[in-house]
């Protein structure tokens, strides 16, 4: 009976939708065609190299990490320095945007994580990104930058804590559960398990290396600009300029070519591919040593059930996103005058929209710098402005799709409830601090 009403509520939602919204109207048909636009960016940027990967690493974690080790480290009986301080810290090193760290979040949380420091680990995953608190304390200013990094490890320990206190009871259950039904630890060796998860992360992370912050552009014009990158957009390159303290668009059609500062972090990023490639062939050579044909078969098995469980609910919510509130420097259902317009001064109000906006929008790694110049620009406080950017990488409305499949609708909607009250309060606080 169940069945048929979803089947019935799916039909008849459509029916509504194909015979209720008006097509005709400039403005749904823009809306539209954002929602298309921002998929197909989202399909083109970060599928395959950011989400393809999670899926393996986290399949990899379901079917040979054990789940003794797991409840041991990141259990609701584990130290909670270590339990909470693996999952605050391990943004740094993933820097990940709020999709791309959902598949790692669902492995280790079904493999037998506690609440707490499983939740830990999603928020920080984006929130802690390195290159992007760096560039944030370089556009937007060291007080920012700080404030940014400070806050994110704390949220991730403090929101984590609360979520785990909050539902202990259900998490007790978990717990007793999981240790009920631990197998025996695998014959095989713990570093057989190690090195291959270590080289699927250095793989992530290698082809997902972030571009250099400085670089020189030559333009079709003949003129040289020596400027620091503040992110990007379809049809923008957005820099800042040696003399002034805004982000400038400059038209990727106006660049002849551009280079980057001489530095080991550009040599990297010139030959991300190489080195990816090379820990990929490794990584296939051991795992053909180490495992059987029928634990690879597990692996790819258990990486396409994670790849059914989220993709549906990350291309539903990106569609949704693109549709209300567009791609970057574009104007979708909802126009970013209406956002800037409430997020003046530093009022409770202000702090709140600009959590519930950051909450609800997505943002690819470090785009969230350009769209908050554009909306200080506008008028946006600085307390507004830091509590977007606490609540925008870590959250987002696909985001939130996917963790309410994974956790349910109660805990989910404990989870944003934190992050934007807390984002709320900080911002506030740092308003009237920064002024």
């Amino acid at each position: 009976m169940k069945k048929e009403l979803r089947i019935f509520g799916i039909i008849a939602g459509v029916f509504l939708f194909a015979y209720l919204v008006p097509f005709a109207n400039a403005s749904i048909r823009n809306a539209i065609m954002e929602a298309f636009f921002m998929l197909q960016e989202y399909a083109r940027e970060h599928v395959l190299l950011c989400l393809v990967p999670a899926f393996f690493i986290a399949g990899a974690i379901a079917v040979f990490v054990s789940q003794a080790s797991v409840v041991k480290y990141l259990g609701g009986k584990a130290k909670k320095i270590v339990a909470y301080g693996v999952g605050a810290v391990s943004g740094a090193i993933l820097a990940v945007c709020s999709c791309t760290i959902l598949p790692l979040f669902a492995g280790i949380y079904k493999r037998g994580a506690g609440l707490g420091p499983a939740i830990a680990f999603l928020y920080s995953g984006p929130a802690i990104n390195i290159l992007a608190i760096i560039l944030t304390g370089r556009i937007l200013g060291i007080q920012f930058g700080v404030a940014r990094a400070v806050g994110a490890v704390t949220f991730a320990i403090v929101i984590g804590g609360v979520m785990q206190f909050l539902f202990r009871e259900e998490e007790a259950e978990k717990q007793a559960a999981a240790m009920a039904a631990l197998l025996p630890e695998d014959a095989k060796s713990i570093w057989k398990t190690a090195i291959p998860v270590a080289l699927m992360i250095l793989v992530l992370v290698f082809a997902n290396w972030g571009k250099p912050g400085s670089l020189s552009l030559e333009m079709a014009s003949g003129e040289t600009i020596v400027a620091a990158r503040a992110g990007e957009t379809a049809d923008d390159l957005l820099v800042k300029l040696a003399d002034s303290e805004q982000v400038t668009a400059i038209s990727k059609v106006e660049i002849e070519s551009l280079t980057y500062a001489p530095s080991t972090y550009t040599s990297i990023y010139q030959s991300r591919f190489y080195v990816a490639g090379v820990f990929l062939i490794l990584l296939v050579i051991l795992m053909s040593l180490w495992y059987t044909r029928g634990e690879w078969k597990e692996w790819g098995g258990s990486a396409w059930t994670y790849a059914k469980l989220i993709l549906p609910y990350l291309f539903g919510g990106v569609l949704i996103a693109g549709f209300l509130l567009g791609r970057p420097g574009h104007t979708a259902l909802i126009p970013a005058e209406w956002i800037a317009n409430a997020v003046g001064g530093n009022s409770w109000l202000s702090n709140l929209v600009a959590s519930l906006a950051g909450a609800l929008m997505y943002f690819a790694t470090l785009t969230e710098l350009p769209i908050l110049q554009g909306l200080m620009g506008s008028g946006m406080g600085n307390g507004p402005a830091l509590a977007l950017l606490l609540a925008g990488p870590a959250l987002s409305l696909p985001n939130m799709l996917v963790i309410r499949k994974i956790l349910g609708t109660k805990k989910t909607l404990v989870y944003i409830a934190l992050v934007v009250i807390a984002a709320t309060l900080t911002g506030k606080i740092f308003g009237l601090i920064a002024g």
